[in-house]
């Protein structure tokens, strides 16, 4: 694996630099890795009144497309029915989002990392 790394450790790595991103911006962490039958959501944060289920994308570079293009419609789909299963366990009168923060590392984790943060990409 690239980088000395397994996927999921990287998957990992870039879920780790995006949470501390997040709270860096003033989000509110309030669950990671949130799995259900309906799909799964890397990170659910609150930013004032919005409630932000975010998807985080790794890669080393843009060359093939940002990051944000490989959330796909399908994708897309399954986050969402996983956030109305959220709310409907955790209710709340915050306004639901769904954001993508796109990791970069093209020097691999060890060097300089680049992260973007796209709100309100999907609906």
């Amino acid at each position: 694996m690239e980088f000395g790394m397994n996927k999921q450790n990287l998957g990992s790595f870039g879920e780790d630099a995006a949470a501390a991103f997040l709270s860096k911006k003033g989000f509110k962490l309030l669950q990671r890795n949130f799995s259900c039958r309906l799909g799964e959501i890397d990170i659910i944060a609150q930013e004032g009144e919005c409630l932000a289920f975010v998807e985080v994308k790794l890669r080393k570079n843009a060359d093939h497309g940002e990051a944000r293009e490989f959330v796909t419609h399908s994708k897309q789909k399954r986050i969402i029915l996983a956030a109305k299963y959220w709310i409907s366990r955790h209710p709340t009168e915050l306004q639901p989002r769904f954001d993508v923060v796109e990791v970069y590392i093209p020097d691999g984790p060890y060097g300089k990392i680049y992260i973007r943060l796209l709100r309100d990409a999907f609906s």
